[in-house]
This record gives structure tokens, C-alpha cells and sequence, in this order.
């Protein structure tokens, strides 16, 4: 049953196109909520909003909640994803003002829409919707351990907001045009925004975890291959627990291990040195092999946006080199990332 993966509760009944709100954040990697939205549902996504003081962008057309209501939007996302998952006060006044301008919320922090008063009430007297995306479904399971039938990649990150969501869409499709049978899995909001379906793990209470991942890619063909978003990282001081319960349920048969070239810090916890490469394909392989003794990394994924096209050219091979596994970045494609799907299928 490939696709008996929890439908997003709201999907069908979504309000589109999107307008992006970037709230005030000056950090771009908090705004992967957005940035995912625009790259991989671009035909859904009008325009992007924000507050005063914010210097992160999408690139996409600054449109007032009115302007995009005129134009066809009929809600505005939350296109961040900061730490805690809140909705500060900055934030209220320019979410009020798309309510009043005839647009619903869409949101997937840990701060419920609804539970937040003036919102509320602002919903009901514009006849708006409050939908948070970020909602497990009821009755999860505690992990079996069982070995499931199908084959199971997941991305593994050594770090948050680097890649692993990018790399797994980026793999499934490429599994898909080489006439395979795969899903993307989402396990976050900005996955299950762009699929419509998926568990947002870290969502969950922490003893059904590891069931939720179990229940994300469940029972399929022998044949079929489910293509996992990563979550966190093993070695985040604040999120590894999530990515653990993750490659536990998920069992999968292949990892691909996702980096950002050159960063060297933790994003928000600048206090903790990043680990390596070689340190993460080495502690994903041993906790992974708890469930799975034959879990084997495929490759690296790595994000090298920051670099043109020479510098990152040689990134990629470097790194290759180095580690004598299959490097690519999903994003510029080409030879490299030929090479690391069909690693991923040896």
C-alpha cells in the first residue's frame, strides 16, 4: 500500500495560490518554509509579504495582503520555520492585516493560529480560516521494529535547513524519470505543503516517533521506493532526538548524507562546531543499523548555492575525492547527481 500515508487534513480544502510571509527574520535559513514553497510550487505561490526590518527574500513580486488578494491569493503561509516554532508579537499586526484583507492563514509552526486570541477573532468576524499544517494524526502507534516490505532512502543532514527536503524531492523525481515507482514522504511542513500529505515528526510526541516514521512509509511493493525527508541532524544539540526516531522507523536501505559547503557552525547554535561528513555517515550507519543491518550510504548531497559554477565544480569533486563516495548537488544536476541515483539503486 505505497500511498496509505496520512492525507494533509486540509489538503483537498488548501487555500491557492499562496502568499508568502517572511515575518522579520534576517536569517535566510529560517525561511525554508518559503523558499521550499517557491522552488517546488512555484505555480502556487503569488507573491511574498513581510514585516518591516526583514532582509530575507524569495525574489518573488513584495505584494501587500491586498494586492495579492486582487490579484488571486486566497491565503497567506507562514513561510518560517525559527526555533521554537513561535509567532512573536512583531508578527500579529501584518498577519491581522491579511485577514482583514480577505486571505486565510496557513501555518505550520508549533504556535497554533488558533490558540492565539486576536487571530482568532479576527477569523471569525472576516469569515477567514486559521489552518495549521503542523498536526500529527491521532492514534499513532509505538514502533514495531518490524522489517517492511518496499525500499526506503532517507536523507540524513549534518545540520537543519541545508538540503535534506531539496534531495529527497530532487532523488524521487529522479527515481520516477527512470521509470521506478517512488514517493516523496514528507515528514515537515513545508514537505507536506508541497506533497499534500506526510507526518510533521517532530510534531509528535517523542515515545511514537519512531512509529509515526513506520506508519510514513509503510508496507509497499518490493519494487516501490519511498524517498524520505530527513529531519535535524544526530549531532543537533536541541533536534537530534527527532532525527533519531526517524532513521529508527524509517529503516531505510540507503542513506544520502546532505551538507552545506562550508558551514562550519551549527545554524543558531553557533557555540557547536558542525561534525563532519565521514562523522555523520559513520553514526547514521551504526544507530541506523538497529533496525536495518544493511543500511549503506549511497552518497552526498551537497548544497553549494553560496559558489558559482567553477568554484562549485571543484567543491564537488574535492569532496569526492576525498571520501571515494558519489557527490553531487541536486539543484545543479549533471553527471554528478547521475552518479549519485544510480548509487543509490546499486
Amino acid at each position: 500500500m505505497p500511498n496509505a500515508v496520512p492525507a494533509l487534513r486540509e489538503a483537498e480544502a488548501l487555500p491557492q495560490p499562496y502568499l508568502l510571509f517572511l515575518g522579520d527574520i534576517t536569517e535566510p535559513g529560517y525561511a525554508k518554509t518559503a523558499f521550499g514553497l517557491r522552488d517546488w510550487a512555484a505555480e502556487r505561490c503569488v507573491g511574498e509579504f513581510a514585516c518591516e526590518g526583514a532582509t530575507v527574500s524569495t525574489g518573488l513580486p513584495w505584494l501587500t495582503p491586498a494586492q495579492a488578494r486582487a490579484l488571486g491569493a486566497r491565503s497567506m503561509v507562514i513561510g518560517v520555520a525559527n526555533p521554537g516554532g513561535r509567532i512573536p508579537p512583531a508578527w500579529l499586526p501584518p498577519l491581522l492585516e491579511a485577514l482583514h484583507a480577505g486571505l486565510d492563514l496557513v501555518g505550520g509552526l508549533h504556535a497554533r493560529l488558533a490558540a492565539i486570541e486576536p487571530l482568532r477573532n479576527a477569523a471569525r468576524v472576516h469569515g477567514r480560516r486559521l489552518i495549521d499544517v503542523r498536526e500529527p494524526p491521532p492514534g499513532l502507534p509505538v514502533a514495531s521494529g518490524r522489517k517492511r516490505t518496499g525500499r526506503r532512502l532517507l536523507t540524513v543532514g549534518t545540520d537543519c535547513a541545508l538540503g535534506k527536503k531539496y534531495t529527497a524531492l530532487a532523488l524521487a523525481h529522479a527515481l520516477r524519470e527512470r521509470g521506478l515507482d517512488a514517493d516523496f514522504r514528507a515528514s515537515g511542513q513545508t514537505g507536506i505543503l508541497i506533497a499534500g500529505r506526510g507526518i510533521p515528526m517532530d510534531a509528535v510526541v517523542a515515545d511514537f516517533a519512531a512509529g509515526a516514521a513506520e506508519l510514513l512509509s509503510p508496507d509497499a511493493d518490493p519494487a516501490h521506493w519511498d524517498v524520505i525527508e530527513g529531519q535535524g541532524s544526530l549531532s543537533h544539540p536541541a533536534y537530534a532526538g527527532v532525527s533519531l526516531a526517524l532513521l529508527h522507523g524509517s529503516q531505510p536501505d540507503v542513506i544520502v548524507v546532505c551538507h552545506a559547503h562550508g558551514r562550519e557552525r551549527v545554524l543558531g547554535h553557533p557555540h557547536y562546531a558542525l561534525p563532519s561528513v565521514e562523522e555523520t555517515i559513520d553514526l547514521a550507519l551504526r544507530l541506523g543499523a538497529r533496525t536495518n543491518p544493511a543500511i549503506r550510504c549511497a552518497g552526498v548531497s551537497l548544497n553549494t548555492g553560496g559558489l558559482g559554477d567553477d568554484a562549485a565544480t571543484r567543491a564537488i569533486e574535492d569532496a569526492g575525492a576525498r571520501l571515494g563516495l558519489p557527490v553531487a548537488d541536486p539543484m545543479r544536476g549533471g553527471e554528478p547527481f547521475a552518479r549519485l541515483v544510480e548509487r543509490c539503486l546499486a
